[in-house]
């Protein structure tokens, strides 16, 4: 008798293979991978990662499963590591997990996820969930989602970091509030991490955010780098401009990756889809080459003349 998970993986294995192929048929696939330093250990990072926010919130039926997995397929084709998840993004942990465990011998990942819970031992327990939905033994990272409980949270945070339990530790924000505690928690407790918005639309994080994690060796994960499908909203219809083919650009969504992590104190990027024609896309960001300072400056007035 076939069972239910040989179809998820049967129909997983169909999806998946036209978007891995078609990313190893791109001529980004033969440009370098781009990497850059965690500052608080030196480790090296691709600088395009994967959101789970919404678009991994999805029941475990056939159809799902297999769509979710050809995305995760996609990403690892494209040599993908970091994967971002919390407890507040509904199943999303559930179904990262539900994936990664349908698959054998999968690359490695940067698994990271959030805490959002108040108490002490509602975290820990929260924590460990999370852990067995994503299918982690450890997690690389755990962060405390939008400063909630934050005291309490990172207390158990750094006993888990010296303990061994995570390998880094960090803080949140969504929609860009509480910069004020926010930054203060960054210029005050030894984190690793911050994530924050900051797109070609948003510049408000390069005011504060970016220069106290540049002065205190903060890594920076980048969320809602489309502004929630805005940019494209823009952008629409409208031409790339001529030295997008500088920095090895195709699309639009290449364009708006590579402005943001041609920042220098941006370490990576988690553009979120459940499509994987958007990840094979958004993974060619991964690869090439990144603007330096005068065409980041050119990106931004092309943008915003349109």
């Amino acid at each position: 008798m076939v069972t239910r998970r040989q179809i998820l993986q049967l129909a997983a294995a169909m999806l998946a293979l036209p978007a891995s192929e078609l990313f190893a048929e791109s001529a980004t696939s033969k440009l370098p991978l781009i990497q850059k330093k965690i500052p608080s250990s030196g480790e090296l990072l691709p600088v395009i990662g994967m959101g789970t926010s919404r678009t991994f919130n999805k029941d475990d039926d056939p159809e799902s499963m297999a769509k979710l997995t050809a995305v995760i397929q996609a990403f690892f084709a494209a040599k993908g590591m970091v994967i971002d998840s919390s407890p507040m993004y509904g199943s999303a942990e559930a179904r990262v997990g539900d994936v990664l465990r349908s698959m054998k011998n999968h690359p490695k990942v940067f698994a990271a996820t959030k805490v959002w819970t108040r108490g002490r031992e509602q975290g820990i327990s929260d924590m460990l969930e999370s852990a067995q939905r994503m299918n982690v033994k450890n997690f690389d990272l755990i962060s405390v989602h939008n400063l909630v409980d934050w005291k309490t949270q990172l207390d158990t945070l750094k006993n888990w970091k010296k303990e061994g339990k995570v390998r880094y530790i960090g803080i949140t924000t969504s929609h860009g509030r509480d910069h004020d505690e926010f930054i203060q928690v960054m210029k005050s407790e030894p984190i690793d991490f911050v994530q924050f918005s900051y797109n070609i639309a948003n510049l408000d994080a390069e005011r504060e955010i970016l220069p106290v994690a540049r002065d205190k060796g903060i890594a920076t994960m980048i969320n809602r780098p489309y502004q929630r499908g805005s940019l494209f909203r823009q952008s629409k219809g409208k031409a790339l401009p001529e030295m997008a083919k500088d920095i090895d650009c195709t699309s639009w969504g290449q364009f708006y990756l590579k402005f943001i992590l041609g920042h220098p104190d941006i370490t990576c990027a988690i553009p979120a889809t459940s499509k994987a024609k958007h990840m094979v896309d958004n993974m060619q960001a991964n690869f090439g080459r990144l603007p330096g300072q005068a065409q980041r400056k050119e990106m931004l007035n092309y943008f915003n003349s349109l």
